[in-house]
């Protein structure tokens, strides 16, 4: 049975997956930039995994993208931009080539024609429910996983719609102070999940929750 499933989201001790005024120079709010210490882990995770390195960190870096069909995230990931579409000439943060190799959807509240790239991937922007968005995805898919991209909306919304099955976050060892929170507002959506699995590296600690 296919899964929807939420992976390497990091947040800070405090619960934040990113800081205030997020923005071209600073995708992840002030204070948190690419590559520093709260998603260091995953840079290094994923330079590992492309040298053909294992470890801890690797090895839930690479299940992130095992049997996934179809992806789901929102505005926000895709660009910085807010509000109507100056003009469609961004194309997201990942080039001409994207690491999706498979149908994304992209909620927003302004839409735009779909977006082929190079290597499969297809951008779709939708304004649809949840529930119409993740059938959508599942039809995708062809009988793989749907995994829930991000940014932290999205993955709440989701997770009020009680419509996701597995949530790994890394935690990592750093206080933001203020931003975004990803697990607040959610309501009953919480409800019904167990810890699978805690492991921790020597930089951050994984957290996979499951639906009982």
């Amino acid at each position: 049975m296919p899964k929807v499933r939420v992976h390497n989201v990091t947040i800070s001790l405090d619960g934040f997956v990113a800081g205030t005024n997020q923005r071209l120079d600073a995708p992840f709010g002030d204070g948190v930039g690419w590559g520093d210490e709260l998603h260091s882990w995953f840079v290094s995770a994923m330079e590992d995994s492309a040298a053909g390195k294992t470890g801890i960190d690797v090895d839930y870096f690479v299940r992130g993208d095992q049997n996934v069909g179809a992806t789901i995230m929102g505005r926000n990931m895709f660009g910085p931009q807010r509000g109507p579409w100056e003009d469609e000439s961004w194309k997201g943060w990942w080039g001409d080539n994207p690491p999706y190799h498979h149908d994304v959807f992209v909620h927003t509240h302004h839409l735009r024609p779909t977006l082929e790239m190079a290597g499969g991937t297809v951008f779709h922007f939708t304004d649809e429910p949840v529930e119409t968005v993740l059938q959508r995805a599942v039809d995708a898919a062809d009988g793989k996983d749907v995994r829930i991209g991000g940014g932290a909306a999205v993955i709440q919304q989701y997770l009020r719609a009680r419509l996701i099955d597995e949530l790994h976050l890394v935690i990592a060892p750093i206080l933001i102070g203020r931003g975004e929170r990803l697990l607040e507002n959610l309501g009953e959506g919480i409800d019904g999940y167990r810890v699978a699995e805690l492991v921790g590296s020597p930089t951050v600690t994984h957290a996979v929750l499951v639906r009982r």
